[in-house]
């Protein structure tokens, strides 16, 4: 991939700050990374139904959405997987820009991909979410079959079976999805959010 030449950066008139402030609330990238079957997506999914309902300018990015569309061209290597979340970093950045609180909801397996969105993003404006679930329980919930496509060769390369996943050493939220129910997983991070005054 070549990069681009002669281009130059051109400076809105409105700034993030001047947004944030019509929206009432901060723009902030909710980043779900965790297992296949560890509920990533089911969890963001309530969250942006919930703060929606708070009238919280906001929207989510989904790791299997985001691969019709704009990341189609990348397989599940190593260097397609940074590609891919490095892309999403990006865009997440643009949306907090545009003061909207994104959520993310992508595997994500490797600490540096994920280390490197938070430093493109400024400080207090990448909220990890861990969630943290085992990967016998995840194997059982299987909700798309690709444990078994896995187990059985059809899928190279897949989060932890043949890939790595490296968990999260410090993140924001941790939720322990075997134990902790959606409801209360949203309330959460809804919690944690207006405690350090995202809302």
């Amino acid at each position: 991939m070549s990069a681009s030449t002669n281009i130059t950066w051109h400076d809105s008139e409105v700034t993030k700050e001047q947004r944030q402030e019509r929206n009432g609330h901060k723009s902030v990238v909710i980043w779900f990374t965790g297992l296949s079957g560890s509920g990533k997506s089911t969890i963001s999914v309530a969250l942006e139904k919930a703060l929606f309902e708070q009238k919280i300018t906001s929207y989510r990015l989904d790791g299997d959405n985001i691969r019709h569309g704009l990341n189609q061209n990348l397989g599940f290597s190593p260097e397609d997987r940074k590609e891919n979340i490095r892309r999403i970093g990006e865009v997440g950045k643009l949306m907090v820009d545009a003061g909207v609180a994104t959520m993310t909801a992508f595997i994500s397996p490797y600490k540096e991909d994920r280390d490197i969105v938070r430093n493109i993003l400024e400080d207090g404006e990448f909220i990890e979410v861990f969630t943290k679930c085992s990967l016998d329980e995840c194997e059982s919930r299987d909700p798309k079959g690709l444990y078994k496509k896995a187990r059985s060769g059809e899928i190279k390369e897949f989060t932890g079976i043949n890939a790595p996943y490296e968990e999260p050493s410090n993140p924001e939220i941790v939720i322990d999805t075997e134990h902790e129910s959606i409801e209360e997983s949203v309330n959460k991070i809804v919690s944690y959010l207006k405690e350090n005054q995202y809302l």
